[in-house]
């Protein structure tokens, strides 16, 4: 069984305790910093109401650069599904806006 080790990470303005293979950790970092950049570029060109609205952006951004294989990787199905879980457990942190 692999070790995994914890890593904190900060996505936008909130701070994720993930645990990771130590050869992945790096891979993880760099994808949190263009994460990062890529919402304050959103944040910056684009308007929105709140943190997860840029959120969203950057992961439609990242989801059409993995489909459209501008983005280097071996297994672009994992990397949607670890998205996607990604996009559910934010969406499960931030509160829920009530549609009227």
């Amino acid at each position: 069984m692999e070790t995994l080790i914890p890593v904190n990470i900060l996505i936008g303005d909130r701070n994720y305790r993930i645990k990771v293979a130590p050869e992945d950790e790096e891979h993880v970092r760099r994808t949190v910093k263009t994460i990062n950049e890529k919402i304050i570029e959103f944040k910056t060109n684009f308007a929105g109401k709140d943190m997860q609205d840029y959120i969203a952006m950057v992961l439609i951004w990242y989801a059409t650069q993995i489909t459209a294989g501008t983005i280097d990787g071996n297994n672009n199905e994992a990397l949607l599904q670890a998205l996607q879980k990604l996009d559910e457990q934010v969406n499960e942190l931030l509160p829920q806006e009530k549609t009227e």
